[in-house]
């Protein structure tokens, strides 16, 4: 063992004892994930021998697998990070198909022998802030037998993130590290045009979410002549700055659960009182959502079908993620007064050999029903579909598709039709 894994250890030593065979364990994932306490267990993985993992790790952002570490450790989680698919393959990941609102609600009922939250240094008050993700830990917090704070010198306060008692941890360590970021990756020039169509779909005054990457990803940069606009929203990116600089932004208002982008835009919100940060409960839970006027949620998908199902979880017939949050905000953004919810995607794949617009779903589970499908974008136009009948979805989706794959999609849909 290195030296600098001997000092991780013996800084994490007091919460490493408390790990034991049979025990549930909390673990905080999307970016409150504790890269330090990941490389401690690389270090001595007889820590998980017979150990149970809960928590949300989420592709793209977690790309650490605590199962490969010892073949009896098991961990259930709700999306499935590339890395951890041999595990999964193993049989030691329980993959629960639940969408973000459900992931709260199930790890928010389970018990937990030890539930370890990643947070700030105390304030006077004697609460140490989340910082920048309050998504679950508050909801497992109150569920475990033994609980441990990870006190990060590093993490920002934000004014209104929420907060755990110091005097209620058993367990407290201190530990500096660096925090999950998102790399900067600009989008292509097919994303910012898919963007810029999602863009037009946008009134003044709306209430926004946004996924991650992709067209969704790319919206910032055209919004910025918008006015009023409040974010809502499981996430906050450096975008939400882009608007603020351009005066898009209502002044008030704006709620995430955590925030996903640099360094310079965690700063910022620690200097800032721009986000009011709350729990999966309350930024996914449909009566929350649904209350909120005209809230826009564009998210995106890997294939819809022309009866307007959505693919979000299978790529090339495996496993590339899980359901995630995109149907508890398409459902409550159809339900809000002057909502509308937006699947954003490119019209094909694989260099353009591959229609993402297809007859039918070939993904052995459909991510979101057609019953939840309301408008469908790609760099080729929109699609409604809310009020629609089945032979007009087919026809407004086949009129956005790539133009190589249209007269298949009508040929297909014209043989499909026959057989119903």
């Amino acid at each position: 063992m290195g030296s600098g894994n001997l000092a991780l250890s013996a800084a994490l030593a007091p919460l490493l004892d408390a790990f034991a065979p049979g025990m549930d364990i909390y673990l905080p994932g999307t970016t409150a994930e504790v890269a330090e306490l990941a490389d401690a267990l690389s270090a001595e993985p007889e820590r998980l021998r017979g150990v149970h993992v809960r928590g949300c790790f989420v592709p793209g952002m977690n790309a650490f697998d605590y199962a490969r570490l010892h073949p009896e450790a098991r961990l259930t989680t709700f999306m499935l990070p590339a890395q951890m698919r041999e595990s999964f393959r193993a049989g030691r990941i329980n993959l629960i198909g639940r969408t973000y609102r459900g992931a709260a609600d199930t790890l928010a009922a389970a018990e937990y022998d030890l539930a370890i939250a990643h947070v700030a240094p105390p304030g006077p008050d004697g609460l140490c802030s989340l910082g920048i993700a309050s998504d679950f830990a508050p909801l497992v917090w109150p569920r475990a037998r033994r609980r441990a704070l990870i006190i990060n010198p590093d993490m920002p306060v934000p004014p209104r993130a929420l907060k755990l008692p110091l005097a209620e941890a058993d367990i407290v360590v201190e530990c500096a590290g660096p925090l999950v970021t998102m790399a900067d990756s600009p989008a292509g020039e097919e994303a910012e045009r898919i963007a810029r169509r999602v863009a037009a779909l946008i009134p003044d005054g709306a209430h926004l979410q946004t996924g991650i990457g992709g067209a969704p990803g790319a919206i910032w940069n055209f919004l910025t002549d918008h006015k009023e606009l409040t974010l809502y929203s499981g996430m906050a990116n450096d975008g939400l700055l882009t608007l603020a600089e351009a005066g898009a932004l209502a002044p008030s208002g704006h709620v995430a659960g955590i925030a996903y982008g640099s360094r310079a835009f965690y700063d910022s919100l620690a200097r800032t009182d721009l986000i009011d940060f709350r729990t999966v409960i309350d930024t996914h839970g449909f009566p929350q959502l649904s209350a909120r006027p005209r809230l826009h949620a564009i998210n995106g998908a890997l294939e819809v079908d022309l009866f307007g199902q959505v693919n979000v979880e299978w790529q090339g017939g495996k496993l590339a993620s899980g359901v995630g949050g995109g149907p508890d905000f398409m459902r409550g953004a159809a339900a809000s007064p002057g909502g509308r919810s937006i699947i954003a995607l490119p019209s094909t794949a694989r260099k353009r050999s591959l229609s993402r617009i297809v007859a039918r779903l070939s993904s052995p589970s459909t991510g979101i029903a057609r019953s939840d499908s309301d408008t469908v974008v790609t760099e080729h136009g929109v699609a409604e579909l809310r009020d629609k009948g089945i032979d007009a979805r087919a026809e407004a989706l086949i009129a956005i598709a790539d133009p190589a794959f249209r007269d298949d999609l009508a040929e297909s849909w014209r043989a499909l039709r026959a057989t119903f």
